[in-house]
Formats: C-alpha cells, structure tokens, sequence
C-alpha cells in the first residue's frame, strides 16, 4: 500500500514539473523530452519516445522527442511508426519490434502506445518499451500513460498556438515594416513603440534614437505661423471621440528638410475610455500641400491679371462713350488702340489657360511643318525691340547653314515670346539678349539668354512647375500667372524634345531647349 501511494505521489509531482514547464517555456522540444521521460520511469521503462505529425496536417509521424533512445537510432523506427495504433497487438507490431531491435541493438519486448489528441483530432503517438516479458502493461500503465499523453497534447497544443501567434506577428511587423506611408506605434503616454522604415525616411530620426520618445518631440507638428501644433491642438487628447482622428502640419526633420505630413491615428481605449495607444499612418503631402498654395496664389493673381486690362477696357470705352465730351481723333486712335492691346493681352492671358487645360488633359495638339527658325527668332526680336527701350540689345547667332527644324510654327513662336518676354522682364538694368541656336545629332539645339538677375539654383528645377514663380523683389513687381514655362517646357516636350536653363545669380540665365530637324530629301537632279 506504500508503495502504491509512492507511485502516486510520484507520478502527481513529475506531471505537477510537467505543468510548470509547460507554462514557463514554449520550447516543444524540452516539454516534450521532460514528458517522455517522465512516463518511462513511472511505467518501468526502458526507453519511450513521442512522434508528431506535421503541423500542415500531413498523415506521416515523425519522432521528435526520446528517452534512453539516441537520436542516431531514430530512423529505425519509422516502420513502427507506420503502423495503426489498432495494429500495436498484433503479431504485425511484434515482427516489427524484432526487426527495430536486430537493426539497432535495443532489447525491444513489448510496448504501449496512446494517441495525443488536441480537441479529438490525433496530433501524435506517444510509446513506452519495455525489455521484459515476465511484467506486461496493465490497464493502470495505461491510465498513468494516458495523463502523460494529456499534458505532451497540452504542450504541443500551446507551442503551436504559441507559433501561430508568432507567424501572425511577423507578417503583421513585416507589412508595417515594408508600408509605403510611415507607421509608428504609440503607448499610454504617447511614447513610440514601434517606427517602421519609412518613418525613418520621412523625419531623419533613426528608429533606435526615435523608440522611447514621445511622438511630439520626433514629429514635431508646427503651422504655417511656426506655432506647434502637438502640445494645444493634439487630436489623440482633444478629439477622444473621433474614430480616426487626424492632424496636419508642417516638420523639420533632423536632416533639415522642410516637410507637410498628414498624420492619421486608430486609437485603442479602455472600458472607461482611458487611453491604451494608437497606431498612427503617417503620409508625406508636401506636394499636395504646395500644390494647394500654388493653386491658391494662381487664383489670386489670376484674378487680378485678367481684372486689369479688363478694367482698363472698360475705363477707357467708358470715357470715349461719354457724351458730354467731345474727342479728338487723335484721343480716339490712342484710346482705341489702348483698348485692342488690352484685350489682345486679355485673350493671350485666356489662351494660355485654354492650353494649360488641353496639356493636363493630354490634348495639345501639334501641326508639325518643315522651316527655318532664325527668320521666327528674328521677327521675334525685332517686335521685342520696338517695345522696350534702348537700354536692350538683341542678338541673333545662327550659322548660316542652320538647317530647317520639323515643329507647330505657331507653338514655337509662343515659345521664344515667352522666353525672351522673361528676359526682358528679369533684366532691370538691360543688357543684351542673345537667340541663337546649332544643329547637333540630328536635332536643333537653340538658346536664348539673358544678362538679368540670374535664378538661384534651388529654384531651377522648379521654374518650369505650373504656377511656380521665381520669389524674389521683381515677381512682386512684375506681371505673371506662372504658366509661361510650364507651357514652354509642355509645348517643347510635346515636339519630344526637352529644355533647361544655365543660370548664375547676377549674371544671367540661358534657357537652352532641342527641336526635332527635318528630314533630309533626296534630291533628284535631270542627266
């Protein structure tokens, strides 16, 4: 009777180590070690081992755990482990445990053998041998067995759990860590927790400098005024409410750049609605934002570039029309010519409009013709020449041989006025101003330049933007939609060929831009 309850008391200790083990590691492996061989000392064993099957559900076993077997001898077994636990009492079993035992050396007499099973569906086999014949297995080995085989279902069912949520959080941190907008992830005092890649793009912080710090100081949100946004105005505390709360503004990121985000938050709330975190989807919108400004200062000037000549229109018709005045013809002729250059201006102004509408929809059309450009270039400059005073020069310096050019005529006119109109406008104190151009691998290459206020160079590539004007004194003090070269370069790329400028800050700018030239004919002379 002692011995009985010794057997008990022991056998309830080695599963109460088991159960520890099982909810201090997730290793399967050492669970299922600890549990094999547990039961082969509890059933007087020689050796035991537990066989899986696959996680993806495949009908093979394989061993992954063993007591008193070496890991060499494992192979041996398979055929063992292919027969049904139906089998294991039949002389099949006993053939195989004398084949398993020539094969290995193992004294193999008799076995027991339990399925693991999660929720009713089998996930394993787990095996007791013993050497012996005089003591058979009892229906008592089975039940201690059987409890063996509870608790290696209970690791088995924990680890793949376990496994599963890693999976899951893997994928989940690889989809956050390769997203195209910035993702970070806050806790309960709005510090981060988690910066993926494009965040670190985004604010130059480093994700092991930006992790710990709160939110505010790594963004950093201010408005157009410079005021921070984050301590007054933060919509995680001030919009408790709103599902998905957003804020926008501008940052200066640790590598100086000036950036508009827009940052959008899924805030996590207690029961009570105490704040847990939030995962924030940060975007770059610069572009947008700046397109916004633009459009906004276009409307603007737009505005008052079309009110003025159509004031002026509408003031000097008034006057003429008055009939308690009366006019000499020589009033006449100067108010009506005044009147027809204001509403050429006026159409000009609703003509580059049109075309800037027809560019964005992919509509402007081209009538390509073979001729000589320096004729254009010269009528060109000869009306610029007649416009301003003598303070200006121009020059033409085409060789005598430059070739015809294939291109709209008209197009290219609307072309060199805008050039040279800017040249003229960004030249307070004159100077001269050269057109000139050369042929070159199968293409006209042509330039007009000028002796003005140059451009800086960070603004050179956006000069050619829709609505995009130079900041400086004179944009404020001259005329302008900013359209000019966004039409020049559409009207040019639109022929398949491209423009930029050369340019130094007080020493001028040259706009250089590539025509296509026309084709060589063959000509045919009479013998």
């Amino acid at each position: 009777m002692f011995e009985l309850t010794d057997h008990r008391l022991r056998q309830r200790e080695y599963l109460l180590q088991i159960s520890r083990a099982i909810t201090a590691q997730l290793d399967v492996t050492s669970v299922l070690s600890l549990v094999i061989g547990y039961a082969v000392e509890m059933l007087a064993g020689n050796s035991g081992l537990i066989a899986l099957y696959d996680d993806d559900g495949g009908d093979e076993l394989r061993v992954r755990a063993s007591a008193g077997l070496p890991r060499d001898v494992w192979p041996a077994f398979a055929p063992l482990l292919a027969l049904q636990l139906e089998e294991t009492a039949h002389e099949r079993l006993r053939e195989t445990l004398r084949d398993i035992s020539t094969d290995t050396g193992l004294n193999l007499r008799q076995l027991i053998a339990l399925p693991l099973t999660i929720r009713d569906t089998p996930i394993g086999v787990i095996y007791v041998f013993r050497a012996a014949l005089n003591v058979a297995f009892s229906a008592d080995d089975r039940q201690v067995l059987q409890a063996f085989a509870d608790q290696a279902a209970i690791a088995v069912s924990n680890a793949r759990l376990y496994q599963g949520v890693l999976r899951e959080k893997q994928r989940l941190d690889a989809m956050i860590e390769q997203s195209a907008d910035g993702v970070m992830i806050l806790d309960n005092r709005w510090r981060i927790t988690t910066f993926n890649k494009a965040m670190e793009q985004l604010t130059g912080w480093p994700r092991e400098e930006a992790i710990g710090r709160p939110c505010a100081e790594v963004l950093g949100f201010h408005n157009s005024q410079g005021r921070e946004i984050c301590p007054a105005d933060c919509p995680l505390q001030n919009l408790p409410h709103v599902p998905n709360p957003v804020v926008e503004g501008w940052i200066t990121t640790r590598d100086g750049r000036e950036l508009y985000l827009q940052s959008r938050y899924a805030p996590q709330r207690g029961a009570r609605g105490t704040f847990l975190g939030a995962i924030a989807n940060v975007r770059d919108i610069t572009d947008q934002k700046r397109e916004e400004e633009l459009q906004s200062t276009f409307v603007s000037v737009i505005s008052h570039e079309l009110k003025t000549p159509v004031s002026i229109i509408k003031g000097y018709a008034g006057t003429l029309a008055r009939e308690d005045a009366t006019w000499s013809q020589e009033t006449l002729r100067d108010g009506l010519r005044v009147i027809e250059e204001e509403a050429d201006r006026l159409a000009r102004q609703i003509q580059d409009l049109l075309d800037v509408s027809r560019v964005q929809a992919g509509g402007l059309r081209l009538e390509l013709t073979d001729w000589p450009l320096p004729p254009l270039a010269q009528e060109v400059a000869h009306g610029f020449a007649a416009q301003t005073d003598a303070q200006f020069a121009f020059e033409l310096r085409f060789p005598d041989d430059f070739p015809p050019v294939h291109a709209d005529y008209e197009r290219i006119r609307m072309v060199l006025t805008n050039l040279v109109s800017n040249a003229v406008k960004y030249s307070p104190d004159g100077g001269t101003i050269r057109i000139g151009g050369w042929a070159e691998d199968g293409r006209a290459i042509i330039h007009v330049a000028d002796q003005g206020i140059g451009i800086p160079p960070e603004e050179q590539q956006r000069i050619f933007e829709r609505f995009y004007r130079v900041d400086n004194r004179l944009r404020r003090e001259t005329q302008g939609s900013g359209l000019g070269l966004f039409l020049t370069r559409s009207i040019i790329e639109a022929h398949g060929g491209r423009i930029w400028v050369e340019s130094q800050v007080g020493r001028g700018s040259r706009f250089i831009f590539t025509l296509p030239l026309a084709p060589r004919r063959l000509e045919v002379h009479d013998s």
